[in-house]
């Protein structure tokens, strides 16, 4: 990086930061484990981690350490084994089979790590810790379904009548007349209409039928997209207890017609949907996608239904979503690191972790970024010379970015 590096001219921030992740994953690897080491030791990978930052973002090099991870989007590095730690956790939970998974959800020998504080705790044990600080609830995770054999295989069978069918170039009354067209020809099969959505720290499932209404409540960070698949379940679900002979579930999600297509299956709520339409031996059931917000009135009722359900929560989680939680979760804890921030130069102008944009050319983009932080050459430079702070010429004041910027 050393080589790449240079305040005019060569790769950008984009460029540099890349090859940095590159150098950050021989970091990340065994996080987990060597997580548990003592602090003063952990402490000699933030030179690395440090360093890195200030050659790919032109920082000078007396920076403050909670400026240089908003400027560069990168958080420390023990948030970031926090973060690993927990997803190798949640990663452990939802697979049954794998070795450690009593051993990490039942840890023993805790109270001997309460009262022998110098006892190096299990990852088990530890886990217990990172939850708490990241303020994440201990959710269940769907755990990973194994695909149908083959010689069960059960080809589902796709309605595409509306795929030519393009929303900006078509009117919401073409939609809904090809619909009634549609109807028309498959008046004996019940129609379903399955919705999913998510706003605020609201995320609702719903599933009109003709005669009732079925919504779930789904946790805040799970997914646009587990919403929908979870409403196809659903759906499933309540076909299994009524007496259909013919079916159509019609979704407005194009990424769950094309998930339950694909040959390739990795998200268990796909599974379930499977094995459980496979177990469907007197419903004939058919898939459709159509078009939303076209003035459908089933598909209308179901959207209205999921963005106002208030049914009881489900507890599962699929292990995408968790991540996610655990993203969030860490943004959350770092930006309250931040806030207490006040006193620092970039907090002033930027009280968000989001950092900044990027400048096309390297050298003003360098400038820009220690602008920002206010520390330079000129500002900053009798700290690495062990110089008496340098003053202005007209008032003697400590010379300082903003004092040149506005006096």
């Amino acid at each position: 990086m050393k080589v790449l590096k240079n305040t005019s001219w060569v790769a950008d921030k984009v460029s540099l930061m890349s090859v940095y992740i590159f150098v950050r994953s021989k970091l990340d690897y065994g996080a987990p484990v060597y997580g548990s080491a003592a602090k003063s030791t952990l402490k000699s990978l933030d030179s690395v981690h440090h360093q890195g930052l200030r050659l790919s973002t032109g920082a000078f090099r007396t920076t403050p350490i909670p400026s240089l991870h908003v400027i560069s989007g990168e958080p420390s590095l023990d948030l970031r084994r926090h973060r690993l730690s927990l997803s190798t956790f949640y990663k452990i939970k939802s697979d049954e089979f794998h070795p450690q998974y009593y051993k990490v959800l039942n840890p023993i020998f805790g109270s001997l790590f309460s009262v022998r504080l110098s006892f190096t705790p299990t990852f088990g044990f530890r886990i217990g810790e990172i939850l708490r600080y990241f303020e994440i609830e201990d959710f269940p995770i769907i755990a990973n379904i194994e695909g149908l054999p083959p010689w069960q295989e059960t080809q589902l069978d796709f309605i595409d009548d509306f795929l030519h069918l393009l929303k900006l170039n078509t009117s919401d009354v073409v939609f809904q007349q090809h619909f009634y067209d549609h109807r028309q020809r498959y008046s004996d099969y019940v129609p379903i209409y399955i919705d999913g959505s998510k706003f605020d720290s609201h995320v609702g499932s719903t599933v009109v039928f003709p005669d009732f209404t079925a919504a779930h409540t789904l946790r805040p960070f799970c997914s646009v997209y587990t919403s929908e698949l979870y409403a196809i379940y659903l759906g499933l679900l309540k076909i299994s207890t009524l007496n259909f002979k013919k079916a159509i579930i019609y979704t407005d999600s194009k990424s769950v017609i094309n998930a339950l297509r694909s040959a390739k299956h990795n998200h268990p709520l796909v599974m379930q949907c499977l094995h459980l339409h496979h177990t469907f031996k007197k419903t004939k059931i058919k898939y459709c996608w159509i078009t939303g917000h076209a003035g459908i009135p089933g598909n209308e009722n179901a959207d209205k239904a999921a963005k106002n359900s208030n049914a009881t929560r489900e507890t599962f989680v699929p292990l995408s979503d968790a991540f996610q939680a655990v993203k969030f979760s860490q943004h959350r804890i770092w930006q309250r690191i931040w806030d207490g921030q006040t006193r620092n130069k970039v907090y002033n102008i930027q009280p968000s972790i989001k950092g900044f944009g990027n400048l096309a050319t390297r050298k003003h983009d360098v400038i820009l970024t220690r602008l920002r932080v206010g520390h330079t050459f000129l500002t900053h430079r009798h700290l690495l010379c062990s110089d008496p702070a340098p003053r202005c010429n007209m008032c003697n004041c400590i010379l300082t970015v903003k004092h040149i910027l506005c006096t």
